[in-house]
């Protein structure tokens, strides 16, 4: 059984730790067509609906799609004040109290108050007010589903990860967050 949940674990662990790799590359793209987009309007005096739109896809992309690597990563905003002052069997206690009774709630009600509003995106095929914009806006919408599950997943793996701390099958791995 806790081969199991290690094996749960680790297959999410993965998929956001893939998922978060492969949206990195996105932030150079988004640099790049900002880059495409301001020497088109400066210099050439032309503007693109288009590539001013896919800015806004990428990143929604990036920050939606990120957000389990991040957590994955310790790299979200919390209270350290008291918290790294803890022992890691308290550490692990805040953890999986704070993600059985925020992080899963606050997910799940992000996903079910947005499928209605993804379905009906998707329903009519809702493309850009812009006629030479992204077609696409139910894709966009969709990233709102993405969001919420990949982060219900990986918050998942934290809870099954503090409870094997609590319970010393495993130690909690808590890594600095990369300061930019």
């Amino acid at each position: 059984m806790i081969n199991f949940l290690k094996q749960i674990c680790h297959w999410i662990d993965q998929g956001s730790e893939w998922t978060g790799r492969i949206i990195s590359w996105l932030t150079l793209f988004l640099v790049l067509m900002q880059f495409t987009i301001v020497v088109g309007h400066y210099i050439f005096r032309d503007g693109s609906i288009f590539l001013q739109e896919s800015l806004l896809y990428m990143h929604s992309m990036i920050f939606l799609g990120a957000s389990a690597y991040t957590l994955r990563h310790n790299g979200h905003v919390r209270v350290d004040v008291f918290y790294s002052r803890f022992q890691e069997k308290t550490r692990a206690w805040i953890n999986l109290i704070g993600g059985l009774f925020f992080l899963l709630p606050i997910t799940i009600l992000i996903f079910w108050m947005a499928w209605p509003y993804v379905a009906s995106s998707w329903q009519s095929f809702e493309g850009s007010i812009e006629s030479s914009g992204i077609q696409a806006v139910y894709l966009l919408k969709s990233m709102i589903l993405f969001f919420a599950a990949s982060l219900f997943l990986q918050g998942i793996s934290l809870l099954l990860h503090s409870l094997l701390t609590i319970v010393n099958i495993e130690h909690l791995v808590e890594e600095e967050p990369e300061v930019v």
